[in-house]
């Protein structure tokens, strides 16, 4: 069996390997049986395939240049042996760290004169995201300025008379009370304009402006210019998702295999093929009644924003159990060529040598090894890709 074009989709670039590239010994990759004696060709009849010439056998081995491998990051680490941990399979999905996520709301009633946000959209925080008329800000101004100016004419009208009260002209309790009349105003003043700070409307518009309090992507949006708001209404949702929740389910039979600070390695079913690496952060205190079973909190970095809240997935959690020791790799060294798991290893005159293994178990990143591959030699643990494009190269453009 011949590799397909799928398994060379993506090829490293012709600039890359150009000049840099050497091919080594075939190898052969078929699973074909041979064909039984009986079956022999009819030496008479016609065959429309007997022009064509034999396909070539993929390389065993490949070189690339220093600055090839520099460039593809490609590294090495040695085969080791080591006790895989046990692990758990748990269900769930992606959610948001509620400490990530904000409101948009008014404080006070009023109208939407402008918005500033679309749903999926990104904001930063402190942007102007929407600006709410607010008939009211006009009478706070209004009433912080009369206010303000009575609070000054009491204020002077305290120090004529604690003047006058000190050359004996008047009364102490006429001083007293003026002293009071303008502590009040005084007072009420700057309470007015601490409301009018709260509300951020320091201009001369009676705009009250609606800023992001922080940095994320909008999640929903209810806010049309024009309508009316409420102090009650959300008129969107903002979400920091550079960090997220797996919050998987387990069932209280395994409640005691588990517990906080515990790796853990998620796969999401919208992509098999790629795997989240997070810890247990939290283990719920309450044993759901319906279920029965315990939400286990997973903190998981949004590597290339690919996760999305509410996709289903498999966290497996290491549980300390330990295992038999066997060869293991990182599963990063891992790849298919011709529909079989191979791997690449470092030769000590520097060329790369495909090894086609037998796979055991799996957990947390790693792979053992049951054959194909002996202790202490160099496998290519990351750059595995360039290499396997090398080795691809050549039946690819056949195949064109």
């Amino acid at each position: 069996m011949r590799p397909t074009k799928r398994d060379a989709l993506v090829l490293v670039g012709g600039a890359l390997l150009g000049g840099a590239l050497t091919l080594f010994v075939p190898m052969a990759m078929s699973h074909e049986a041979p064909a039984p004696a009986e079956a022999k060709p009819d030496p008479d009849a016609p065959d429309e395939h007997r022009d064509e010439h034999e396909h070539e056998a993929l390389p065993t081995r490949v070189r690339l240049s220093d600055g090839v491998l520099a460039a593809a990051g490609v590294r090495v680490a040695p085969v080791g042996r080591e006790a895989l941990a046990a692990t758990l399979g748990l269900q769930g999905e992606i959610a948001a760290d509620p400490d990530r996520v904000a409101s948009i709301s008014s404080l006070v009633a009023g109208r939407l004169e402008r918005v500033d946000l679309r749903e999926g959209g990104t904001v930063r925080k402190g942007d102007l995201v929407a600006l709410v008329r607010i008939p009211e800000i006009g009478k706070l101004r209004g009433e912080l300025a009369a206010t303000s100016g009575r609070a000054r004419a009491a204020r002077q009208k305290a120090v004529r008379v604690a003047a006058l009260f000190a050359k004996g002209l008047a009364a102490e309790q006429e001083a007293l009370d003026a002293a009071s009349e303008a502590d009040a105003l005084e007072t009420g003043a700057g309470a007015l304009a601490a409301e009018l700070r709260a509300l951020d409307a320091s201009g001369s518009e009676p705009f009250l402006p609606l800023r992001s309090p922080l940095s994320g992507v909008v999640l929903a949006r209810d806010a049309v210019v024009g309508a009316p708001v409420t102090a009650e209404q959300t008129l969107a949702t903002i979400a920091d998702l550079g960090e997220v929740w797996f919050l998987a389910r387990v069932f209280e039979r395994d409640l005691g295999r588990l517990a906080p600070g515990a790796a853990a390695e998620v796969a999401l079913n919208a992509y098999p093929d790629e795997r989240f690496d997070g810890t247990v952060e939290y283990l719920s205190r309450q044993v759901d009644p319906a279920a029965r079973t315990v939400v286990a909190r997973i903190r998981l970095t949004n590597r290339g924003d690919m996760l999305r809240l509410g996709l289903f997935g498999t966290a497996r959690v290491g549980t300390g159990e330990g295992a038999a020791r066997t060869l293991v790799v990182p599963r990063s060294a891992l790849t298919e060529i011709a529909g079989k798991p191979v791997v690449f290893v470092r030769q000590p005159d520097g060329d790369f040598e495909l090894h086609e293994i037998v796979v055991g178990g799996a957990a947390l990143g790693k792979v053992s090894v049951l054959n194909g591959l002996d202790e202490g030699e160099q496998v290519v643990v990351d750059g595995v890709f360039a290499l396997k494009s090398a080795v691809l190269k050549s039946t690819f453009a056949e195949e064109e």
